[in-house]
């Protein structure tokens, strides 16, 4: 009778974080032919497929969802027994950057969860606007960040994708003939830009009359049916409409909730802290 052994599931768990064989393939150091075979080879004792294509990469298919949190309780089990065992833990200091708005009770989590598994490590966690994050990560100001952006580059491992819309407070109608109140962020970075660029593209009147550093804030501003504001479509609650179509407005790009890390003198809790966080976001899809 077949069994399942853990070095299949950790390759499924690396498909599955990456989002293609080729990238989980590289995240395990095997061959991309190595790895298809050991999918295969995963499926067919479980008779039935973990993925299914989607474009260029793949997604879990429902067998591949229900193995996926059984995959990630084995393999922690298994690394925990050997960190015991063995006396291999996990220790030494890593600073970390978390944003102040996005995820930041999910994120929370998954810093409290990391800290009982891992006590030895010294966290130092900044929770801040984080549009500093990137410079913090060249200067060694941090050795670990999490951040938004609209085009991520090749170090910025996508965690979880937010299409943008222009929304409203679902108790409160805006004539789309008068200069449209609108709230922003007051800082400078892509997602003013975007939305101010958005509302030029519109060709209408328009008047800025709140800002606010935070999402909460541009929410709470919404939601009060002071203004219009462009947001992730995870912020949409049950007092907020999307609004972008009847106003006019083009589509705009989505936000991206990146991970990067800088040049860590201590390798251990880096790498353990990257496959929290990814685990974490991975169970949320």
């Amino acid at each position: 009778m077949d069994n399942l052994d853990s070095d299949l599931l950790r390759t499924f768990l690396a498909v599955a974080q990456a989002g293609s064989v080729t990238d989980g393939a590289a995240r395990i150091h095997r061959s991309q032919s190595a790895t298809s075979i050991q999918i295969k080879r995963l499926e067919a004792i479980l008779g039935r497929p973990v993925f299914e294509r989607h474009g260029r990469g793949v997604v879990l298919s429902d067998a591949g969802r229900t193995l996926l949190p059984v995959a990630q309780d084995v393999t922690a089990r298994l690394d925990a027994a050997l960190r015991d065992v063995s006396q291999r833990v996990v220790s030494g200091k890593l600073r970390i950057g978390i944003p102040d708005d996005h995820g930041r009770t999910k994120l929370a989590q998954i810093i409290a969860a990391f800290t009982r598994h891992h006590p030895k490590v010294e966290l130092d966690v900044t929770c801040a606007l984080s549009s500093g994050f990137p410079e913090a990560l060249e200067n060694g100001a941090l050795d670990l960040a999490i951040y938004e952006v609209e085009h991520p580059k090749q170090h910025e491992e996508v965690l979880f994708e937010d299409p943008t819309c222009w929304m409203a407070s679902a108790h409160r109608e805006f004539a789309t003939d008068d200069s449209l109140p609108v709230a922003l962020f007051d800082h400078a970075c892509w997602w003013r830009d975007v939305a101010i660029s958005s509302l030029e593209a519109r060709g209408r009147p328009y008047r800025i009359v709140y800002s606010s550093q935070s999402v909460s804030g541009v929410i709470a501003a919404v939601e009060a049916g002071i203004a219009v504001g462009l947001l992730g479509r995870s912020s949409l609650l049950s007092d907020l409409s999307i609004v972008g179509k009847r106003f006019g407005f083009a589509p705009t790009p989505a936000s991206k909730l990146v991970m990067a890390a800088g040049i860590s003198p201590t390798r251990g809790p880096l790498d353990a802290m990257k496959t929290a966080v990814r685990a974490a976001f991975l169970t949320r899809a």
